[in-house]
């Protein structure tokens, strides 16, 4: 069974980018424009990893951590920030497990990012 992940972007372009580089590498996917309807999403799927953006409209990506944080469920999820520069980071968001940049090539940070939070295995079936 392969691993499942969770994209949370409201860029159409960001979330197809961040889907497809996940499903070549053997993950399963899901998908949602904010924190809102992520959080309905995870009521009936438990993803491997959620890879949010920051900045989206009615639920932020730092309130959604908060909550995943909160609950029990969902704490111990692998995450990864996708910030809109890496000069625009900010440094106290610690609650991550990593963060990439959209100024930069996002597909080769992916890679970096899957390799620190999910170990080498997910380029054999995304599993653990």
């Amino acid at each position: 069974m392969p691993a499942v992940a969770l994209v949370v972007d409201d860029s159409m372009l960001i979330r197809y980018t961040v889907c497809r580089s996940l499903e070549e590498r053997g993950f399963a996917v899901e998908s949602a424009t904010n924190g809102v309807e992520a959080l309905q999403i995870l009521d009936r799927v438990r993803p491997d990893l959620i890879v949010t953006d920051m900045q989206m409209p009615k639920m932020t990506g730092s309130e959604l951590i908060t909550a995943l944080k909160k609950n029990p469920r969902t704490a111990d999820i692998p995450i990864i920030i996708v910030a809109g520069r890496a000069s625009g980071f900010d440094e106290k968001e610690k609650r991550a497990d990593f963060a990439i940049y959209k100024d930069i090539d996002i597909q080769a940070q992916l890679e970096k990012a899957l390799d620190a939070v999910m170990g080498k295995s997910h380029g054999q079936g995304a599993g653990k």
